[in-house]
């Protein structure tokens, strides 16, 4: 900076020019506020606020970055008084702050000046500080954790022997630099670094925080990474100490996600697991398609129990977002039931799998109703035969258990209906070959048990229906999905009739199909009833269309209006905008305001049951213009003499009522004129 030297520096320093802005931290998973990260911001007074990047290199020449961190420090605990205890501050460390000793001193004693708890403090070191002075800083960052702060390692990835500080320094937090989580949406090679990143903190037990989370899609992407906190202008622009009460207020309340001004990105949504694109495999495209598509429920617990990955078909079953498992204990998840899984837990913990153990739940989609799932713990190894966690397989047999308890239970139930069921059940086997049908096909088709069997209701199936039939009867036996379709029968008599088949397939312990059962019916009544009604639909619509008055319908018991032909659309110019309730009508409707009784004059008659008019109203039209009509109201009564609604008639008698009143205007000339020779 040309224009600013060490002396302006040191006159910004004693005039308090050097401010703290104070950045949102937020816990992914959650949307929660978890603290701040300090900025700091010079207030120039000729050039406006100046980033950090212009006068902390000036502030490290000048030997001024003490005085600047000291007076940094003291402001942000300062501003962070007020905010509630649960929130942390994190604050950068310079280079030339760790080649100083005395650094941990000062910051215990701008702490303790303030009265902020050092437990709430995050000092942020930069890869770049720690080239060429490990031992320095080893020494400095041992006695800051001993004072209670903690560390994390900032911009990691774009400085050098990153691995080596984080195995000989004691850090907290890895911070992935914002260069990457920016290009996560568009650039493969920055998700794998981000996700090599998430991996390596959860592996070394560290929280991960990304930087630079400028949209939910890249939220998103996070946080099924394993990513803990992110940082950066989709949670909040930095602020000065006077809006952080607002912005306090604001995150401390955060909307839940399906309120989020922006929509939740494809990833949000995606039956992917958690984390699985940060472990260190060749073969994730394999486990991502295994997770995407089973149609069992999936999961990896880590040693201490925690969701570390589940499917979207698990997390049904849990009746639980997939997000809100991840890093949550299973106690938590399953309280009722973790008493009976536990044992079972620490034995694959310990190398012992345990197949087959079923247990029931309630069902979440069915109140009082209990679903059996058939679960399996086994360990999970690493690449040294270590046990690292617990792979969870879960299956729904909820319909297996049901169906071997009915197929057990109605053997002989189905044998006696099948004699006396006015309908025509039948059976066929697992391939779909007809095995058994009632006596009634015989007597309703004229073909036997026998030959409807080996294939005879081929022969009896409409041509124009058959094919259809055919293809519905294979698809459902493909997919053992109920069966349902209608399509007309050669009968007796020698006529056509609509019929309709249905069938289920009943499954074993292994959910293949044993036999199916359905049943029958003759539905030709209900079809020519469905179309004689439509046909009757059709001409009373027709006339409804075709009268030369308006015509509305109004329900009860608001006088709303529910529906109007065209003739009464034409005559009040509504076609755009109709009117909503059967008063709009009353061009006198602004008069009734104040009196209650008569503020609805049309809908409150005919709630009442009464019969009004015709009465005649001067309709205001919306472009100015005005026309009389009349309108003649009669409630709807049902069959217990209740008011269902009404319905109006609208005559369009402008022409006539102007006719009128010219006639009458000429008749009072006339009459003046007689009377004045007189």
């Amino acid at each position: 900076m040309a224009a600013e030297d060490a002396n302006d520096l040191r006159r910004a320093l004693e005039k308090n020019e050097i401010i703290p802005y104070f950045q949102p931290l937020v816990e992914l998973r959650t949307g929660l506020l978890g603290g701040f990260e300090v900025l700091a911001r010079w207030q120039h007074p000729r050039r406006g606020l100046i980033p950090p990047n212009e006068f902390i290199p000036l502030a490290e020449a000048a030997g001024l970055n003490g005085l600047l961190t000291g007076n940094l420090l003291r402001a942000s605990f300062d501003a962070a008084r007020n905010i509630p205890d649960h929130l942390t501050l994190s604050i950068n460390i310079s280079l030339t702050q760790l080649t100083d000793l005395s650094l941990p001193k000062h910051i215990r004693a701008a702490a303790e000046q303030a009265g902020f708890p050092l437990n709430r403090l995050i000092l942020e070191i930069t890869e770049s500080a720690l080239v060429g002075n490990t031992e320095h800083a080893y020494c400095i960052a041992t006695e800051l954790k001993e004072q209670g702060s903690r560390l994390a390692l900032d911009d990691f990835g774009t400085g050098y022997s990153s691995l080596r500080h984080l195995q000989s320094l004691p850090f907290d937090e890895l911070k992935i630099d914002a260069s990457f989580v920016r290009s996560m949406d568009h650039t493969r090679e920055s998700r794998k670094i981000a996700a090599a990143i998430v991996g390596l903190g959860n592996s070394l037990s560290l929280t991960t925080v990304a930087e630079g989370v400028e949209t939910q899609a890249i939220a998103d992407m996070l946080l099924w990474l394993g990513c803990d906190v992110g940082q950066g202008w989709l949670y909040g622009r930095p602020v000065p100490p006077e809006e952080l009460p607002e912005t306090l207020a604001a995150r401390l309340n955060p909307p839940p996600p399906s309120t989020l001004t922006e929509p939740r990105s494809a990833a949000a949504n995606s039956t992917l697991p958690l984390r699985l694109e940060a472990l260190p495999t060749q073969r994730l495209a394999q486990l991502n398609a295994i997770y995407d598509g089973v149609p069992v429920g999936l999961a990896f617990l880590d040693r201490n129990l925690r969701y570390v990955s589940v499917n979207k078909r698990l997390a049904e079953m849990h009746d639980l977002p997939v997000a809100s498992h991840l890093n949550r204990y299973f106690a938590d998840i399953l309280p009722e039931k973790f008493p009976e899984c536990e044992p079972y837990l620490l034995r694959a913990l310990d190398g012992e799998a345990t197949a087959g153990l079923e247990i029931c739940l309630p069902d979440a989609r069915r109140r009082g109703q209990q679903c059996t799932f058939l679960i399996s713990y086994q360990p999970a190894r690493d690449e040294v035969d270590e046990v690292i966690g617990v792979s969870i397989s879960v299956v729904d047999i909820t319909r297996r258990k049901q169906a071997e308890q009915a197929l057990i239970e109605s053997e002989d139930h189905y044998r006696h209906t099948v004699e006396l069921n006015p309908q025509v059940p039948w059976t066929a086997d697992a391939n779909g070959v007809i095995l058994d049908v009632s006596p009634r096909c015989e007597e309703l088709t004229g073909i036997s048990s026998q030959e409807m069997a080996s294939g005879g209701w081929l022969r009896i199936v409409h041509p124009d229906d058959l094919p259809r039939a055919i293809q519905e009867w294979n698809d459902s036996v493909r997919t053992a999905s109920f069966y349902d379709s209608e399509y007309r029968v050669l009968v007796r008599e020698g006529v056509w009739r609509w019929m309709r088949s249905r069938a289920a397939p009943r499954l074993d312990e292994e959910g293949k199909v044993l036999r199916w059962y359905g049943t029958v019916e003759d539905i030709q009544d209900h079809r020519q009833a469905v179309e004689a009604l439509r046909r009757s639909e059709a001409r009373l619509q027709a006339v409804f269309d075709a009268v030369p008055f308006g015509i509305v319908i109004a329900g009860a018991p608001h006088g709303n209006v529910v529906m109007s032909n065209p003739r009464a659309e034409d005559i009040l110019r509504s076609t755009v905008a109709p009117p909503a309730m059967i008063d709009d009508y009353c061009a006198e409707r602004d008069s009734y305001r104040g009196d209650p009784s008569t503020e609805y004059p049309l809908a409150n008659a005919i709630m009442n049951g009464k019969t009004i008019g015709p009465k005649e109203y001067l309709r205001h039209h919306s472009d100015g213009t005005s026309a009389w009509i009349s309108l003649t109201a009669v409630p709807v009564l049902d069959d217990d003499g209740k008011v269902s609604g009404g319905v109006v008639a609208i005559q369009d008698i402008d022409e006539e009522k102007r006719k009128l009143q010219s006639l009458s205007d000429l008749n009072l000339v006339l009459q003046t004129k007689i009377e004045t020779r007189q």
